[in-house]
């Protein structure tokens, strides 16, 4: 108990060294926060962070670049956040984001509402298909990377690894391809698989690739992020093969990602939702799964995300939790603002939802370290599998809705 505790002590005093040392010429970027974080990051930050302006919860700041590993760990710390922030190109995409924001917290009401479940006959036989010895597999070939950081070749390396695996999946596909998202400014790319249905309305299952260690460096630190996010792109990857096993052919087109850079402002789904959005790209429905193997709560085992996602579609996802997950319970909790990568497509007006391996207050404290391993989930995948079944369950239904 005395180690942990220097140790804390330790981790504390390198924290706050490198907020107080000197940073006149570091370089300076733009980030959203929300109120309930403001005056804690100024206070940690001092000179290092300004307040630009504010409006309806959210505050737009300048901060030194090489602080953002340092508030990533901090938001975890203290807010229970994976994330917690947006990074932006410059500060007017900021100021365009602050504009926008306040018609965004919870997004307009649509036809989900009226949304009737009734695809058992095809999405009964698939969710019994369902694997955690398959989601398993995948989350110990991931957690074996050094890391996942953005910036870095372990980064790059495990995002050739997902865009192989999900390739393999598909190579007897005509309708299906697996592309990188390249994004300019650092190393690691997004990968996006696409199932070409008939129509051109669009539906996204995601999650974020890369890990993070919040407080031993980037790219050469220890970060298996086995929960955060191995479980997520796991379950995706499952969720694949399920659909790619039984030939499922799609009436809408089905785009599957993982994300890169969401550690440190949800980097890479930013670009993406931003690219659809300037593309018209019409997606009808947006589901991330960032952390689902983590069972930290004793009665619920899935939780809906209420901020930054879309109330209609939330209730429709319970709808086909209770109807084809019988015995799985679930209930709502907030996350906080840019917690995860839904938040990106939120921004621009698409539905998303969240659903979340635990409620904030039990979540997976040992995500952002060395120690997120598959210890945490007992080296198992009986909680994942829960939300593999969910997802197909989420994709077939709303793929035959008009």
């Amino acid at each position: 108990m005395k180690i942990k505790l220097l140790s804390r002590l330790f981790i504390t005093s390198l924290i706050f060294l490198s907020l107080t040392v000197s940073a006149v010429e570091d370089k300076k970027v733009f980030i959203s926060i929300d109120s309930d974080a403001l005056s804690f990051t100024q206070k940690k930050f001092g000179p290092r962070v300004s307040e630009i302006e504010s409006r309806d919860g959210i505050s737009i700041l300048k901060i030194d670049e090489d602080a953002l590993p340092w508030l990533s760990l901090l938001m975890h710390r203290n807010f229970n956040r994976c994330g917690g922030f947006m990074l932006h190109d410059d500060a007017i995409e900021a100021n365009n984001l602050l504009n926008s924001q306040s018609d965004q917290l919870y997004a307009k009401k649509n036809s989900f509402v009226d949304y009737k479940i009734d695809q058992d006959a095809t999405v009964k036989p698939m969710i019994d298909q369902a694997s955690p010895a398959n989601i398993l597999a995948t989350i110990v070939q991931l957690s074996a990377f050094q890391n996942r950081y953005y910036k870095g070749e372990f980064g790059k390396k495990s995002a050739a690894f997902i865009k192989d695996t999900w390739t393999n999946l598909i190579k007897n596909r005509s309708d299906a391809k697996v592309e990188y998202f390249q994004h300019p400014n650092w190393d690691q790319p997004s990968i996006i698989m696409t199932i070409k249905g008939q129509s051109d309305e669009t539906i996204v299952l995601g999650g974020h690739q890369d890990s993070i260690n919040g407080y031993m460096g980037g790219a050469s630190a220890r970060a298996p992020g086995s929960d955060d996010n191995a479980s997520g792109i796991s379950t995706i990857t499952e969720v694949i093969r399920v659909l790619i096993d039984n030939s499922y052919q799609p009436q809408k087109t089905l785009k599957f990602m993982a994300y890169a850079a969401e550690e440190v402002g949800l980097l890479g789904s930013k670009e993406i939702a931003s690219d659809f959005k300037k593309r018209n790209v019409n997606v009808i429905g947006v589901m991330q799964l960032d952390m689902t193997n983590f069972k930290g709560n004793e009665t619920l085992d899935i939780v809906m995300m209420r901020d930054y996602t879309n109330d209609e579609q939330n209730k429709f996802v319970g709808s086909i939790i209770d109807h084809y997950v019988p015995g799985i319970k679930w209930g709502f909790d907030k996350c906080g603002y840019g917690c995860s990568d839904h938040a990106s497509w939120h921004t621009q007006g698409y539905p998303a939802s969240m659903p979340f391996e635990a409620t904030m207050d039990t979540m997976n404290h040992k995500i952002h370290t060395a120690n997120d391993t598959l210890t945490v989930s007992n080296n198992n995948a009986s909680h994942a599998v829960k939300f593999a079944k969910m997802a197909i369950g989420y994709i077939v239904e709303l793929d035959h809705k008009l």
